[in-house]
């Protein structure tokens, strides 16, 4: 009997104990730094965060954009690696995919016979390409071709391969600049800032290492864009001659790759 009693009081003793550890470990828990082994961005007010991306970004050298992007009602899907001195990667329009690389003031195209059929433009009558369409789309399919610099296409082809242009008109932000909730994009710690509540986007900043852009969702329905391999170079190598053409002084309907 006396065993037994001691053993009860053992055990209401510990019950009380055992409950004041678990209300420790809850209250320890609840107190825990959501900023912890982060690079401490989280804690500033979103416009200082914005300005510790916009820094970032403008002090690398290199970077892997994609996603979707919609300007003048043209939906465009990126996948493009950029540097100061070029860049390549695809484009992929309504009606053909085409790929792009830019060494210097040096743009090459290269596509399949689908896009230089709507390159060449089609009568009113019909949306078939004519003989000659065929005939040039023939020759240019699967090739690289240099644009030429006076082209009207020129400028905005070499638009998307143009590092600085993209980030300074992409990384931007309408409105009222608010923090909002922390999230992961590819498995890195983000912290979210939006402009106008949301409507004016949403950008995702890292919160491990250098506190680059991750993620921009534009305003507006525009398309989203995920930012990676920040600083990370790649070669851009002109390619071999058995792989070009030239076409010339102006590209067939260049307009028309606009997609």
């Amino acid at each position: 009997m006396t065993g037994f009693l001691s053993s009860g009081r053992a055990r209401r003793a510990a019950l009380p104990v055992a409950i004041c550890a678990g209300l420790a470990t809850m209250l320890t828990a609840c107190g825990e730094d959501p900023d912890a082994g982060t690079n401490g961005v989280g804690k500033l007010s979103a416009t200082e965060i914005k300005r510790k991306a916009q820094t970032a970004a403008d002090g690398t050298d290199a970077v892997r954009l994609s996603g979707s992007l919609v300007s003048q009602g043209q939906t465009y899907k990126l996948n493009m690696r950029l540097k100061e001195s070029g860049g390549i990667g695809s484009v992929t329009t309504k009606n053909s995919t085409f790929q792009l690389l830019r060494i210097e003031d040096a743009l090459f195209l290269k596509a399949d016979a689908d896009f230089w059929d709507h390159a060449g433009g089609h009568s009113e009558e019909s949306a078939e390409p004519d003989d000659t369409d065929t005939e040039v789309a023939g020759k240019l399919q699967d090739k690289y071709v240099k644009v030429p610099e006076d082209d009207p296409s020129y400028k905005q082809l070499s638009g998307f391969t143009d590092m600085k242009t993209l980030l300074d008109g992409l990384l931007t932000l309408h409105g009222k600049l608010d923090k909002g909730a922390r999230d992961k994009i590819g498995g890195v710690r983000t912290i979210k800032i939006s402009g106008s509540e949301g409507d004016g986007g949403t950008l995702d900043v890292s919160l491990e290492g250098t506190p680059y852009p991750l993620q921009l969702v534009r305003a507006g329905g525009a398309g989203t864009l995920t930012l990676a391999d920040w600083g990370q170079d790649f070669p851009l190598e002109a390619p071999a001659k058995g792989q070009t053409v030239d076409y010339g002084s102006r590209l067939p309907g260049a307009e028309g790759a606009e997609g």
